[in-house]
């Protein structure tokens, strides 16, 4: 099953802080929903380990993340392959631009995913709907870790 998110979000910061704190493994930890562990193993790639409900289903996901075109600040690429055991797997890319934006940062993004197993035969309005759900959640805890 495929699917894509995409948004945007207003920051009261500068780009050079938000391109700061998304670099920042601690901060990223502090963000992510379900986080347990996210460790950075070289220079642009991550080690991450999450505990995520989709509706009935509940998995621990251990995923490899991999930075590219990095164009410091203004934005990457990032794609993430992630196992959740019995749950099933998921495989992504997302784009993230920042941009000046009325005295602070405006951060676009785009992902698309993949996924299979147990996660796949949920249906794709309730993936669709709790990758949204996770996605606001990262991105308001992300706004109070960069706006202090």
């Amino acid at each position: 099953m495929a699917m894509t998110v995409n948004g945007e979000v207003e920051l009261a910061a500068s780009r050079d802080l938000v391109w700061a704190r998304l670099n920042d493994p601690e901060v990223l930890k502090s963000c992510i929903p379900g986080c347990e562990e996210f460790i950075k193993v070289d220079e642009n790639q991550f080690q991450a380990v999450a505990r995520l409900k989709i509706g009935p289903v509940s998995a621990r996901f251990k995923a490899r993340v991999m930075l590219s075109d990095i164009d410091p600040p203004n934005g990457y690429r990032i794609a993430a392959e992630g196992e959740g055991g019995l749950a099933g797997f998921a495989k992504g890319e997302s784009t993230v631009v920042l941009l000046d934006h009325h005295g602070g940062t405006l951060l676009k993004y785009e992902a698309a995913a993949q996924i299979g197993g147990k996660l796949a035969q949920l249906g794709q309005r309730l993936i669709s709907g709790t990758a949204r759900k996770l996605a606001g959640e990262f991105f308001a805890k992300f706004a109070k870790a960069v706006e202090g």
